[in-house]
C-alpha cells in the first residue's frame, strides 16, 4: 500500500506547497475510502490511489492558479537520485528548474521518477495516451535542461536518459 508519507511527498512535489499537499492527501484518502467499493481489482490499489492523488492535486492547482506559492524546500523528502546528484548547490539548481515546470509536466516527472511508475502506468494514472505521457516527460526533461543552461551536468546525472522505459 502506498504510505501516507509517500503520498504527501508526491503531493508536495506536484503542488509545491506543504499545506495544500496535506489537504490533497487527506482529500485523496477520504475519496479512496468513499469509493473503495468501486475498486474492481485490489492489485491495482496503488495505481488507483495515485490516480486519485494526481486528480486531486491538479484540481487544487486549477482552483488556486493565481496564488503565489512559497515553498520550504528543506522538508521535502527527495528521491535518492537527487541525493546522489552531487552537492547541495546542484540539488538546489535542479529544484529551481523543477519549480518552473508546468504542473502537467511536473506531474509526469513525479509519477515516473519519484513513484517509479513505468510510462504506461503514468499514462493510465493521468488519463492520457502513452504517447502523450512520453511527450510530456520529454518536454519536462528538455525544459529542465534549458532552464539549467550550459552547466547542466547535475541535471543530466539526476534525471536519467532512459526516460521512456
Amino acid at each position: 500500500m502506498a504510505g501516507a508519507r509517500r503520498l504527501d511527498t508526491a503531493a508536495r512535489l506536484i503542488l509545491r506547497d506543504p499545506d495544500r499537499a496535506k489537504e490533497a492527501v487527506q482529500e485523496t484518502l477520504m475519496s479512496a475510502w468513499r469509493d473503495l467499493p468501486r475498486l474492481n481489482d485490489s492489485d491495482r490499489w496503488e495505481a488507483w490511489l495515485h490516480r486519485i492523488l494526481v486528480r486531486t492535486c491538479l484540481r487544487e492547482l486549477r482552483m488556486h492558479r493565481r496564488r503565489p506559492i512559497q515553498v520550504e524546500l528543506t522538508t521535502i523528502d527527495l528521491p535518492a537520485y537527487f541525493h546522489q546528484a552531487g552537492d547541495v548547490a546542484d540539488r538546489d539548481e535542479i529544484e529551481r528548474g523543477f519549480r518552473r515546470l508546468d504542473p502537467d509536466l511536473r506531474v509526469v516527472v513525479v509519477l515516473h521518477y519519484y513513484l517509479d511508475l513505468p510510462i504506461p502506468e503514468v499514462a493510465a494514472t493521468i488519463g492520457v495516451p502513452v504517447g502523450t505521457a512520453k511527450s510530456r516527460l520529454n518536454r519536462a526533461l528538455v525544459s529542465m535542461r534549458r532552464i539549467l543552461g550550459p552547466g547542466r551536468e547535475a541535471a543530466d546525472q539526476a534525471i536519467p536518459q532512459e526516460a521512456f522505459r
